[in-house]
């Protein structure tokens, strides 16, 4: 259970909120249930319902609807490049299609190394910069703006080499 597994922090998030409004901590439960493995699991959305008197299903559309949390396991790093239409407009959809081409991987999939998972998402605020994406990992959240396939691909084997010295 994670109020077992992190009492301390389970307690202090939802002491932030008033007992009557225990579902506003749904969000940052699901942040710290998916901190460990990357994804949030179905025991996990089960104990967050409980601790915020919410029904499973609506944990579950929560994690379906936001582009950080996650119901399945994925690489240590996902890349999601932003797709929609002003940075398409910059060359987005060709971005992303030649990135995943040279990683031998489709949108969604990730890598057989598993290092990297590249998936599609809607609106990172930084279309001015496009084609851009965001990465995540336990190291928390990098943009990377006015991309190139070889300035993304620059990135990916940076972070092969930190894989091989670790």
């Amino acid at each position: 259970m994670l109020a077992e597994k992190y009492p301390l922090e389970t307690q202090n998030i939802l002491a932030k909120y008033p007992p009557d409004q225990k579902r506003s901590a749904v969000m940052p439960l699901l942040y710290l249930a998916q901190r460990e493995s990357g994804y949030v699991t179905k025991a996990a959305m089960q104990d967050i319902a409980a601790l915020c008197e919410m029904s499973v299903t609506e944990v579950a559309s929560i994690v379906g609807f936001y582009s950080l949390y996650y119901d399945k396991p994925a690489g240590k790093y996902r890349v999601q490049v932003c797709t929609d239409l002003p940075c398409a407009l910059r060359g987005a959809d060709e971005f992303l299609s030649k990135l995943c081409e040279n990683l031998g991987i489709k949108v969604g999939e990730t890598t057989p190394d598993g290092l990297v998972t590249v998936e599609a998402v809607m609106c990172l605020a930084g279309c001015d910069k496009a084609p851009m994406f965001q990465t995540q990992s336990s190291e928390g959240i990098t943009y990377h703006e006015n991309q190139t396939i070889e300035s993304a691909l620059e990135v990916i084997d940076a972070w092969r080499q930190q894989e091989k010295q670790a």
